[in-house]
């Protein structure tokens, strides 16, 4: 088990974050991996932070019952699926330097759409090949750090959904995700002793988190949230940039 203090000033905002967005405020996940990230490998970060993502699962799962677009967990599953299998044949060509730099950049350019690109109009109409390569990219970046959002979204906010089938559909098709990626993390070593023991140190957040975030979804006007949360990721996104490019000798 991890017993560095300054793990755990990490790692109990980053599942606190996740957890909410598990109960349904799906853009807030992305937070996970990059805030323990700042403290410890983002490989063992993801490692972490899998098993914790496993038991969110079951209590989203059960709140968001039969409350989900079937469509588009068919166009997009297999994709997702096939993601994580990339992510797996080529985690031996990515480092954590790589990592850190990758997922910053990918934090950034997620953290500025959202405050410089919104869709205000109509919805767009499904299309199977976007949906595809949204899947395709969502299972990549999900095995890679868990943040399979940006991608998943970008296909998924503009069908303008109901607000609850859109949450709900986003539980499943993650639950799916996180539950396939079980596989490769044993065959990678990452699921060992150290590792499976803090996560259950983490765990009664997970619970509490949660179920936080089911509630939020029912009361509470997300515009103001999203904006604190957004800029706090921008931070983050830029410290992990600067510890990329400082491990490369870049500056």
């Amino acid at each position: 088990m991890i017993t560095d203090p300054y793990f755990y000033l990490a790692a109990i905002p980053a599942v606190l974050f996740v957890g909410i967005s598990k109960g349904g405020l799906g853009a807030i996940a992305l937070f996970g991996v990059p805030i323990m990230a700042l403290v410890i490998s983002p490989v063992q970060a993801a490692a972490i932070m899998l098993p914790i993502l496993l038991i969110m699962d079951v209590v989203a799962i059960k709140s968001y019952w039969g409350v989900f677009d079937r469509q588009m967990l068919k166009d997009m599953l297999p994709a997702g699926t096939a993601g994580i299998a990339f992510g797996w044949a080529t985690a031996v060509y990515v480092d954590d330097v790589m990592l850190r730099l990758l997922l910053g950049i990918m934090t950034l350019l997620f953290t500025l759409k959202h405050f410089f690109w919104r869709d205000t109009g109509p919805a767009k109409p499904r299309n199977a090949v976007k949906a595809a390569a949204a899947g395709f990219g969502a299972g990549y970046t999900s095995f890679v750090s868990h943040a399979g959002a940006p991608p998943y979204q970008l296909y998924s906010l503009p069908l303008k959904m109901d607000r609850r089938i859109f949450a709900g559909t986003s539980v499943i098709f993650f639950a799916a995700m996180n539950a396939i990626k079980m596989i490769p993390y044993f065959a990678l070593g990452q699921l060992d002793t150290t590792n499976l023991t803090t996560s259950a140190v983490l765990m009664p957040l997970a619970f509490v988190s949660t179920l936080i975030g089911i509630w939020l979804v029912k009361i509470v006007s997300q515009t103001a949230f999203y904006r604190i949360m957004y800029s706090a990721l921008f931070l983050v996104s830029l410290k992990l940039i600067w510890d990329g490019l400082v491990g490369y000798h870049l500056v």
